[in-house]
């Protein structure tokens, strides 16, 4: 299992789960999902690390949320990790935020468009934390040796993740190839699949994205059934009211009878 500190049920047989809001919207949010998910969690053995972007950087059109600021987006996540004692992940955008976010979080997530910025790469490796890289929708899962190479050439004790999110289909659609799970799974890192993520449909007409969000049971089933170590899910008391990424995310009152679901997946296949 990783080396991530506060990550709980590591002797279980189950898969990782990294799972929160799309964007940090404010501390009560925060705190009320992540203290549901962690008791969920707990209750399955699902070792867990809780998500959320303190910063929204790749923003369709201009007047998009982007966060309420970064420092207080940052403490929110410090608060959550501390309250609940689990591990806490964010993504950063730029090689100094590396180094800012690391204190704060446990975990530096490198969005999918820019997982071959080779300085952001090094950057998030110097830090000591765990990296998650997410598979740039233009690459294919053989293509992904190269981020960890380029992770370990820098800090070579450095626990890596790489994270499918599908591939471009199309100008407005993704499609997940389940056979990037066990390609990246041969470069000895734990694989996870993002399940809302890979059901967006970008580049929509109307500057906003859209999504598929009844397919990530059809998703994470699969994902599991082929090998993969942990699941992404972005979830929200109400998507419909979510500042980011609303169109894809899972209803949080949905998310304890899919994780049961997979885990009873998760038993057959072992």
């Amino acid at each position: 299992m990783l080396d991530i500190p506060k990550l709980k049920n590591q002797d279980s047989p189950q898969f990782i789960l990294m799972a929160g809001p799309c964007a940090i919207e404010g501390r009560d949010m925060a705190l009320r999902i992540a203290e549901q998910i962690a008791t969920l969690t707990n209750r399955l053995k699902i070792p867990y690390i809780f998500k959320g972007s303190y910063r929204k950087a790749n923003r369709t059109k201009v007047d998009s949320f982007t966060g309420i600021g970064d420092e207080k987006a940052l403490k929110i996540l410090k608060e959550v990790g501390d309250t609940f004692g689990i591990p806490t992940v964010t993504d950063i955008h730029e090689s100094p935020e590396a180094a800012m976010a690391a204190e704060y979080v446990d975990v530096l997530q490198i969005p999918a468009f820019l997982c071959r910025q080779t300085e952001l790469l090094a950057a998030a490796a110097a830090t000591g934390k765990a990296v998650n890289v997410k598979k740039g929708q233009f690459l294919s899962g053989a293509s992904m040796r190269f981020a960890v190479d380029k992770i370990k050439e820098t800090n070579p004790a450095a626990p890596v993740m790489l994270t499918d999110r599908g591939n471009s289909f199309g100008y407005g659609d993704l499609i997940v190839d389940f056979r990037n799970i066990p390609e990246m799974r041969s470069f000895e890192v734990p694989v996870i699949m993002d399940c809302t993520h890979s059901l967006q449909q970008p580049n929509q007409a109307s500057g906003v994205t859209g999504g598929k969000p009844k397919l990530i049971e059809t998703i994470a089933k699969a994902a599991i059934a082929v090998g993969a170590d942990g699941l992404f899910i972005e979830t929200h008391p109400n998507p419909s009211e979510a500042k980011s990424d609303g169109a894809n995310m899972l209803p949080l009152d949905q998310l304890e009878a899919l994780l049961e679901k997979l885990v009873r997946v998760r038993e057959a296949i072992r």
